[in-house]
């Protein structure tokens, strides 16, 4: 099983959109694949049309009276279910400070998942917290949006120093571009240059677009209304980029 997370230490720029929408994608390539839905918003589990409930919450979890397997629905779509958000999870970095080796329990918990699927996507909450470690211990790869802003690269950079200053520097990062509107001039240049700088980027970017706004109404990922959309295609294209750079 592959874990990827949909991560930044920003919040709004698209980490729960790509989430679903690589999911939906990765289920559609055959992939067995499932998403845990580890902000206490829920706006994955929305999407999915699933209840932001887990018996016993985090707490539940995180003591073993209850483990992920117990937790996990079913989605619409075949190959593709979902670990609901709680509103617990709140509270996990409590949770998960009270435990032994906390930096490690997320991957204590996911253990017993890798045989079970071959994707797993964590939908991260923005920050950087004991969760936030918990997920980078546990990653083959970070998918990290980006919007083409200044303050964007900037939040790249504090994310690239925190990996390097906490022993975690060789956790793949994959950049995207997301919510790209080619009318700015600022998000044209930023596309066209930073990838020279940082050349992890993935070469796929997400254009501003209000099919992805639509996914509150549909409750769905975009391909599943809108397949033949711009941004439909856009993140079909990039989890090709992601395929080619995780399990090569």
């Amino acid at each position: 099983m592959k874990i990827l997370a949909t991560y930044n230490i920003k919040g709004g720029v698209g980490k729960t959109a790509a989430a679903v929408n690589l999911a939906w994608a990765a289920a559609g390539s055959g992939y067995r694949t499932l998403v845990w839905d580890l902000d206490p918003q829920g706006a994955a589990t929305f999407y999915f049309r699933i209840k932001p409930k887990v018996k016993g919450g985090f707490k539940a979890l995180a003591r073993g009276t209850r483990t992920l397997d117990d937790v996990v629905k079913g989605s619409d779509f075949d190959y593709l279910d979902l670990i609901p958000a709680d509103f617990s999870y709140r509270n996990m970095d409590l949770r998960l400070n009270d435990a032994r080796k906390p930096a490690r329990q997320l991957v204590r918990l996911l253990r017993p998942l890798r045989n079970e699927y071959d994707v797993l996507i964590l939908d991260c909450p923005p920050s950087i917290s004991l969760v936030s470690e918990n997920v980078f211990r546990a990653v083959d790869a970070l998918l990290i949006p980006m919007i083409p802003s200044t303050l964007s690269v900037r939040t790249y950079e504090q994310l690239i120093r925190y990996l390097g200053k906490s022993g975690l520097d060789d956790v793949e990062r994959l950049p995207f571009f997301s919510m790209v509107d080619v009318r700015k001039r600022m998000h044209k240049d930023i596309v066209a240059q930073l990838p020279a700088r940082f050349p992890e980027f993935l070469p796929t970017a997400i254009p501003y677009a209000s099919q992805v706004e639509l996914m509150g109404q549909h409750r769905a990922p975009i391909g599943s209304f809108a397949p033949a959309s711009k941004p439909a295609q856009s993140y079909s294209d990039l989890w090709l980029d992601v395929g080619k750079r995780v399990f090569s």
